[in-house]
C-alpha cells in the first residue's frame, strides 16, 4: 500500500515520539511544530507523488498480487530496475534541489538491500530481517538511522569499557530478556530523528569491538525509552518561504538518540554480538553500494540545481560575459557531467550478487563519492563569489511590504530583474550557502559517508591496481 502525505502526517502525529529541542519535550501534534511542520510537509508532498497520473508509474511498482509499493522497496535484478531507480530518486531529489539528504527513498534502500540479502543473516535473524521489509514494503514506512558513536574521544586507541549505567556513552547491549535485547547509551546522528515511523540501528565496527556493541535492529520510533534529543532547528516560528526558501520547507532536524533501557523485540534484531559479521554487514549484502548509489543520484541532482542557481545570479545582474565568470560557470558544468558520467557507468556496469541483486559498479560511486566531499565546497564558493555583496544586502519580505518598499524597488533593481525578483532570487543563493541551513549543507556533503581522508585511503585500497602497474613494467622490458 502506498501511503498519501496526509496519512503520512497524521501518522506520524499519532506516533508522538520523545523528541527534545531548544530545552522543551514536544508536545502535541509534530507537524504543527515550527521546527518539523515545513520537512514534514515536503516529505508529504513527495508521497502524495505516488498518487499524482504523471509520476505514480515512476514511483510505484506493482507486487504478486497487484499491490502498489514504493519504488525504493523494489528488490532490482536487472539493469532496467537500476535505471529506472535512478529515474525514480531523481524525480524525488527534484523537488528539494537535492537538498533532503534523507528522503524515504535513502534507508528504504538499506531495507530493501538487507531484506534482500536475508541468506548473510544467521538463523532466526534472517527471518527477521525479511519480515521487518515487508512491513515497511507494505505500510509504506519511512525510517532514520543511526551508524555511529558519539564523538567523544576519537584517539586512535580509545575504546569505552563500562557496565555502569552512569558511565555509559556508546549505545550497547546491558541485557537480554526472553522478550529481546536491552539497549542502554546513545548514538548519532539520526538526521529526521522522530520524524519517521522506525529507525534502523546499525553496528559501528573497528578493529577492537566488545561484543556487547555488536548489534543491528529497526523499532518504532516511539519504542518506550527511546529520546531524539534534536538540534536547535533552523526553521524558527514566522519563518517564509521569501525570505528563507529552503529552510522553511526542508531543513532536517538532526539528533542525538538516547536509549534509556530500550527494549529490542527479539524479532526486531538482525545482527547480536556477532563479531564475525560486523565488519562485513556492509560490503558482504552490499549495503553501501545502493545507498551510495541513492546518494550520488541526489548529488547529481543538487549539483544541476547549484548550475541553475549560478547561472540565474549571473544573468541577473548581466556579467555572463565575463570569461572570469564563464570560467566558474564551467567549473560547475565540468561537476555536473563528471558526477553523472560516474553514476552512469557504475549503472552500466552493474552486476548481478550473490543474492541476486543486480548492484551498481562501486568503484565509479566511490570515485564520485570522494570527489563531491571536495568539490561541493568550491560549488559553494563560486556561488558566493558571483553574488558577491549581493548576498549580503538582503532585505526581507516585510521590507517590501513597508513605506521603504519604494527605495527597495528602485535601488535594488537588476538588469534582468525586479527588486522583487533580484532579491528573492539572491535569498534563494543564500539560504543555500550561507544560512545555518547552507551552512550545514556544505558540512553534509564535506561528510558524507565518512571522513574523506578514510573514504580515500578505502577507494585507493580497494583500486586494482595491478595491471597499470604492469603496463610500465612491460614498457620498461621493450627494446
Amino acid at each position: 500500500m502506498i501511503t498519501t502525505g496526509k496519512d503520512y502526517i497524521a501518522r506520524i502525529d499519532q506516533l508522538k515520539n520523545d523528541i527534545w529541542i531548544d530545552g522543551e519535550q514536544v508536545k502535541g501534534k509534530l507537524s504543527e511544530h515550527p521546527a518539523f511542520a515545513g520537512i514534514l510537509k515536503s516529505k508529504g508532498a513527495l508521497y502524495d507523488l505516488q498518487h499524482h497520473s504523471e509520476t505514480a508509474s515512476i514511483l510505484t511498482r506493482k507486487n504478486q498480487n497487484n499491490e502498489l509499493f514504493n519504488f525504493a522497496f523494489e528488490h532490482p535484478t536487472s539493469k532496467e530496475h537500476l535505471t529506472n531507480r535512478r529515474i525514480a530518486t531523481q524525480l524525488w531529489a527534484r523537488k528539494s534541489g537535492g537538498t533532503i539528504g534523507r528522503s524515504p527513498d535513502y534507508i528504504n534502500t538499506a531495507i530493501m538491500t538487507l531484506g534482500s540479502s536475508s541468506a548473510f543473516f544467521s538463523g532466526r535473524y534472517a527471518k527477521n530481517v525479511v519480515n521487518v521489509l515487508e512491513h515497511a514494503k507494505k505500510n509504506d514506512l519511512s525510517f532514520t538511522h543511526t551508524f555511529i558513536n558519539p564523538q567523544v574521544n576519537r584517539s586512535p586507541h580509545y575504546i569505552e569499557f563500562s557496565n555502569e549505567k552512569e558511565d555509559i556513552i556508546a549505545a550497547k547491549i546491558i541485557n537480554e530478556t526472553e522478550e529481546g535485547i536491552i539497549i542502554h547509551g546513545a548514538r548519532l546522528l539520526a538526521t529526521q530523528g522522530g520524524v519517521t515511523d522506525e529507525i534502523l540501528v546499525m553496528p559501528v565496527g573497528g578493529n577492537h569491538i566488545d561484543p556487547d556493541y555488536v548489534y543491528a535492529f529497526a523499532i518504532p520510533s516511539n519504542t518506550p525509552g527511546l529520546r531524539f534529543l534534536g538540534r536547535e532547528s533552523y526553521a524558527s516560528k514566522g519563518i517564509n518561504s521569501f525570505d528563507h526558501p529552503l529552510t522553511s520547507r526542508f531543513d532536517e532536524v538532526d539528533s542525538v538518540v538516547v536509549f534509556d533501557h530500550v527494549l529490542v523485540p527479539w524479532d526486531r534484531v538482525f545482527l547480536y554480538r556477532d563479531l564475525d559479521s560486523v565488519g562485513r554487514i556492509f560490503t558482504d549484502t552490499n549495503l553501501n553500494f545502493m545507498l551510495l548509489f541513492q546518494a550520488v543520484c541526489r548529488q547529481v541532482v543538487k549539483t544541476e540545481f547549484l548550475l541553475g542557481l549560478c547561472e540565474s545570479v549571473a544573468n541577473t545582474i548581466a556579467i555572463t560575459e565575463y570569461q572570469h565568470v564563464q570560467e566558474k560557470l564551467s567549473e560547475i558544468i565540468i561537476t555536473l557531467e563528471i558526477m553523472e558520467s560516474l553514476l552512469l557507468r557504475a549503472e552500466q556496469e552493474g552486476q548481478i550478487n550473490p543474492f541476486g541483486t543486480f548492484v551498481p559498479n562501486i568503484k565509479p560511486l566511490m570515485v564520485a563519492s570522494s570527489y563531491y566531499q571536495k568539490t561541493y565546497p568550491r560549488l559553494v564558493e563560486i556561488l558566493h563569489q558571483l553574488g558577491a555583496s549581493g548576498l549580503i544586502a538582503l532585505p526581507t519580505e516585510k521590507d517590501f511590504q513597508s513605506e521603504i518598499a519604494p527605495d527597495l524597488n528602485q535601488y535594488l533593481q537588476a538588469k534582468n530583474a525586479s527588486a522583487t525578483e533580484r532579491v528573492q532570487l539572491f535569498r534563494l543563493a543564500w539560504d543555500l550557502t550561507m544560512s545555518p541551513f547552507g551552512s550545514r549543507q556544505t558540512q553534509y556533503e564535506r561528510y558524507f559517508f565518512g571522513d574523506p581522508v578514510r573514504l580515500a585511503s578505502s577507494l585507493y585500497q580497494s583500486y586494482d591496481k595491478t595491471r597499470f602497474v604492469k603496463q610500465i613494467e612491460t614498457f620498461l622490458q621493450d627494446k
